[in-house]
């Protein structure tokens, strides 16, 4: 008997294993099948093997028309939509960790309403300044920079107060109603010209990527990527507690103040771009955890994969629905995000 007891655990570690596996390995096959479908999809249809053929042409291919549209437009729309909802993905599950909170996500410390701001503020000083910068340059570069401010913010609110969850919680909440009112103001001044150009920013879509938004974007994730893996295991011991976190010698307060900058980043390459997209940070992370559990060695790469599919998956949604002009993925992942939210709710509830 003593000596069954330890196979018996071994065994059933291995077997969960191979079930956190699996379901990784279906998480990627889902979204390899989606990005294909967001290919096809559009206003001029394409087969797969009509996509194959022109990704192995390469954009200079003969067949001009469809170089064009996969490589000039859904190619890199889709590409942006990958690292966007990946970046969500991972900007949600850490900044649950970091608060001890299921429902935080990037928006709670108001990073995207300080970036929808400073979108506000460039479309609105274009109208009425002539810049020597182009306005598809100087929109993501404000928002950019409004996101840093509110990070800026928040982080002196924490060096003076402290960096625990409510403190966080709350500065964040602040700096959300304070942007949110800056953008009405700028919305409530601007023409119907210039607001409407507000307003579809501000929808979140993948119409506004570009290859250079893709590299920057890209960037920053793939430099966030080390950092983040730096702290795999301590996000992981801090799930199990501040308290016992700490006891296993853990600074959890500098854990905090580098998980909230790599946060940070990851958010404002994300959304300066594409506009506010909602929801994705707020699912993705219960996605993972529901299927690969706590461990974050496998929970922060199964999140990103998740933000992905359900970005990707609006997309594809967006372009069924309207043929002529795709709906934006933000409102799509707004609207999907209540009956999904409310199943979080209904899962805590029951466990």
């Amino acid at each position: 008997m003593t000596v069954a007891a330890p196979s018996s655990a071994i065994g059933r570690w291995r077997a969960r294993a191979a079930r956190r596996g699996v379901a990784a390995l279906a998480a990627a096959l889902i979204l390899l099948g989606l990005s294909v479908a967001d290919l096809m999809t559009g206003p001029s249809g394409m087969t797969p093997a009509g996509i194959r053929d022109t990704l192995l042409a390469g954009p200079w291919g003969e067949d001009r028309a469809a170089a064009t549209i996969l490589w000039q437009l859904r190619l890199q729309q889709l590409v942006m939509g990958l690292i966007v909802g990946a970046s969500l993905g991972l900007a949600g599950m850490l900044m649950q960790t970091i608060l001890a909170n299921p429902l935080a996500s990037p928006f709670t410390l108001g990073f995207s309403a300080a970036a929808g701001f400073g979108a506000a503020g460039a479309i609105l000083g274009a109208s009425f300044l002539v810049l020597p910068v182009p306005q598809w340059i100087l929109t993501p570069l404000c928002a950019f920079g409004a996101t840093l401010l509110a990070t800026g913010i928040i982080w002196l609110v924490a060096r003076y107060k402290g960096t625990g969850p409510e403190i966080l919680v709350l500065a964040g909440i602040a700096v959300l109603f304070f942007f949110q009112s800056l953008q009405s103001l700028l919305q409530f001044m601007a023409t119907p010209e210039v607001l409407q150009q507000i307003v579809f920013w501000l929808f979140g879509s993948l119409l506004k990527a570009n290859w250079i938004s893709v590299q920057v974007s890209g960037a920053i994730l793939l430099a966030c990527l080390p950092l983040i893996a730096r702290d795999i295991w301590a996000l992981t011991a801090l799930r199990l507690g501040e308290t016992n976190a700490a006891s296993l010698g853990l600074d959890v307060p500098s854990l905090r103040r580098r998980t909230f900058l790599v946060t940070a980043l990851l958010t404002a390459g994300a959304v300066s771009f594409t506009g506010t997209i909602g929801f994705v940070g707020l699912i993705a992370p219960h996605l993972a955890r529901s299927v690969v559990g706590e461990d974050h060695r496998l929970a922060l790469p199964v999140a990103a994969l998740a933000g992905a599919v359900i970005l990707i998956a609006a997309s594809v949604v967006g372009k069924l629905l309207s043929q002529g002009a795709a709906i934006p993925v933000g409102i799509i992942t707004a609207v999907a995000g209540i009956p999904m939210l409310m199943a979080v709710i209904a899962r805590h509830r029951e466990s």
